[in-house]
């Protein structure tokens, strides 16, 4: 959780860590704020893939020469950091994939094939991204299943005593977001997987926005299930975290088939690997994975009660300055929430503002966010979203301020 603090990083010293930084864009300076969709990567993670790719590259697992020995030494070294990260109990439980959508992705195709029947219950929220909603709904097609969805208010806060009166509904799983990534809204999920667990209701965590802004522990959570995905945590792209009790992963079959995740095959039949294996069929993205160790040794030296300290400061100097603006019009007020802010500007399209910011050096996002009910539930196409890191500063908010007003003169 973000509190209001002021233990801050040096900047300086932090913000010399990412080269992107010291680029231009359009003849500005890059002020970028758009962490919520990707975080730039540290130069310890950038060397950590050169150096894959400069002096490590094989495949893993199989060979008995040397490169694919030290590779599968890496490989596995950083499924267990990443395993003292989440605080999981065992290796086995981190399932290395492709992002959070393959992980989600894995969990309705496997847990859906096993668990759930016509007629069942799928329980979500109304502030999901279409990865924690679309995978759903395709197995409830399949199975005969229905979604229920627990409502929100205008402040972009989930109705508890809506969730408590769905649970009544035996739903087979809950799938509910950790940090929504289009309100900044952080769910009591401690609680809500709680209250699922004493109906016997197993629980999956939507991690992509959380995981780079606080520490998660999953057993201290009490998660059935956690997914998120390394490029937002400061590392690279095409590697995703499925952390799942052992009970579940053991019980689930096979998302898919292929090499590695097969202990023998005949044409008669095949006898599946053991976890974490049977769940990554086929050669994985082994320098992400590896390079993920990287990315997960900088957050830990930097230290997330650190990191969640500086990234409140911005929110709250973000949140005071926007309200200065008369035209401003924030999007979600939960009492709870993580470092992003969604706002429009009266009368002025959230992609206009985003391609005059763009002129000025200011990245954000604009659009829907893949939350399409959110906006819908808002009765608004989209938002601008600033979205903040640990290497964004008060002076870049200002720029965004100046970047602001300078669009709603141009476009009002």
């Amino acid at each position: 959780m973000i509190t209001k603090t002021t233990e801050l990083l040096d900047l300086v010293e932090i913000r010399n860590e990412f080269p992107i930084l010291t680029r231009t864009v359009n003849g500005k300076p890059l002020v970028y704020l758009d962490n919520g969709a990707t975080t730039q990567k540290p130069l310890s993670v950038i060397q950590a893939i050169s150096n894959y790719y400069s002096f490590q590259n094989a495949n893993i697992h199989r060979g008995v020469h040397t490169l694919s020995q030290e590779g599968t030494e890496s490989y596995e070294l950083s499924r267990k950091a990443v395993q003292s990260f989440i605080h999981a109990s065992s290796a086995n439980e981190v399932i290395f994939t492709k992002g959070t959508t393959d992980s989600i992705n894995l969990v309705a195709s496997s847990f859906g094939k096993k668990y759930i029947q016509k007629g069942d219950v799928i329980l979500l929220s109304a502030m999901e991204h279409h990865s924690n909603i679309v995978p759903w709904q395709l197995i409830a097609e399949e199975k005969g299943a229905r979604i229920e969805v627990i409502p929100m208010n205008t402040s972009g806060e989930l109705i508890y005593e809506a969730y408590l009166d769905l649970l009544k509904l035996n739903p087979k799983i809950v799938a509910i977001t950790h940090v929504s990534n289009s309100l900044g809204t952080i769910n009591p999920v401690k609680q809500m997987i709680s209250d699922a667990h004493q109906l016997g209701i197993p629980v999956l965590i939507d991690g992509a926005q959380a995981i780079q802004h606080t520490q998660v522990d999953v057993q201290d959570l009490d998660a059935d299930f956690y997914v998120f995905s390394g490029h937002k945590m400061y590392g690279p792209t095409g590697i995703g975290i499925l952390y799942g009790k052992e009970k579940w992963l053991n019980e689930m079959p096979p998302y898919q088939g292929g090499g590695d995740m097969i202990k023998t095959v005949s044409f008669a039949k095949t006898e599946f690997n053991e976890l974490p294996f049977k769940f990554e069929a086929g050669t994985p993205n082994i320098e992400a994975a590896i390079c993920l160790h990287s990315a997960v040794n900088y957050l830990q030296t930097i230290g997330l009660q650190a990191i969640a300290a500086h990234e409140s400061d911005l929110l709250w100097y973000g949140l005071e300055k926007l309200s200065e603006i008369p035209e401003v019009q924030l999007v979600g007020n939960a009492k709870n929430r993580c470092s992003l802010i969604s706002f429009n500007l009266a009368n002025i399209h959230p992609y206009d503002a985003g391609v005059i910011l763009d002129k000025m050096g200011i990245a954000v996002r604009t659009g829907h966010h893949c939350a399409q009910p959110v906006m819908d539930f808002f009765n608004i196409p989209g938002t601008i979203r600033a979205s903040f890191a640990l290497y964004n500063t008060r002076e870049e908010i200002d720029l965004l301020l100046s970047g602001l007003k300078k669009a709603i003169r141009m476009l009002s």
